[in-house]
């Protein structure tokens, strides 16, 4: 009886089941049985979806059956509204859901659901096709009181990126709402060290090793010209002054520019072609660095500097 009454996203509510006549022996069976886990008070979800799941998904499965069990008179928010609109969820905490009353009620939290406290203007709004959630420059800032700063700057910098906010907008809503909460003066730091042109958190994270390091500020997003005033690429950040330009790398960013049919070696020898290009074009020294060198900053911006002054 039960597996008539999961929706299309693998969930049923307990509530759904008592009114079709189930009960909660039945659940129970269910559960011991594996056809279903118990993610929080009254929502269930099928096994083989929930084991199937990453981080995210399951988050997603908590959202979407936590939405259902709510009315109108709440807001998905913060992390929940950020991973729902697309956002990054890099080093994001996902073991629980957000939603902010409309009605400004206390924070409370229970059952893997947090509720914040805080005021909704029409303009801190939008709706799915489930209800209401936060709008994306509210989402951004919410997100980023709850994340450590690389994080936290790494999602400012997304929503950006996106063109689901700006820069502008963000400062707005800090200035006109924001800067009299708590924890309002490490917010401010933050938005301060986001610039917005950011492809992924990998970007933004070299931005701040080399901040920290006291890197010569880069150039992101740097275009670089045929003579006939094509573009012939851009890279992640450059030193014109210093001829050094600097690339990322990541497995995302490899797979986002992959062609379709391309192979995974047709697409690095692809790339390895386009930086000879581009060194060719400007005679400057190019750097390469992953996951791991950002984990050794020191070295790092030591091999960067050395490149600056042999280049010069």
């Amino acid at each position: 009886m039960l597996e008539h009454l999961v929706d299309a996203h693998g969930i049923l509510l307990r509530r759904d089941a008592i009114a079709a006549g189930s009960t909660d022996n039945a659940l129970k069976r269910a559960v011991r049985a594996g056809f279903l886990v118990r993610i929080r008070q009254g929502v269930y979800v099928l096994r083989g979806i929930w084991e199937n799941s990453d981080p995210v998904a399951r988050h997603r499965l908590l959202l979407e059956g936590t939405r259902q069990l709510y009315d109108d008179n709440v807001a998905a928010s913060h992390v929940s509204a950020c991973i729902e609109q697309g956002g990054p969820n890099w080093r994001l905490d996902l073991t629980s859901v957000h939603f902010t009353s409309l009605y400004g009620k206390g924070e409370r939290s229970a059952a893997r659901v947090i509720h914040h406290r805080g005021e909704l203007l029409v303009n801190d709004l939008t709706r799915d096709e489930r209800g209401w959630l936060t709008a994306p420059a509210r989402t951004a800032l919410d997100t980023a009181t709850l994340a450590d700063l690389e994080p936290a700057v790494a999602v400012l910098d997304w929503y950006v990126q996106a063109g689901l906010t700006t820069l502008t907008a963000l400062f707005d809503l800090y200035d006109q709402r924001m800067r009299v909460w708590p924890d309002s003066l490490r917010l401010r730091h933050i938005l301060g060290l986001t610039d917005g042109r950011a492809e992924s958190f990998g970007e933004t994270r070299t931005r701040l090793v080399l901040r920290v390091a006291r890197v010569p500020a880069p150039i992101a997003q740097y275009e670089i010209k045929h003579p006939s005033g094509l573009l012939a690429g851009r890279v992640d950040f450059a030193w014109p002054e210093f001829k050094v330009m600097l690339e990322f790398d990541g497995l995302i960013k490899y797979h986002r520019f992959r062609r379709p049919s391309e192979t995974v070696e047709e697409m690095v020898i692809r790339e390895k072609q386009r930086e000879d290009m581009l060194r060719e074009l400007t005679g400057w020294v190019m750097i390469r660095i992953t996951w791991a060198d950002l984990d050794r900053p020191e070295a790092t911006a030591a091999r960067i500097l050395r490149a600056m002054r042999l280049a010069a």
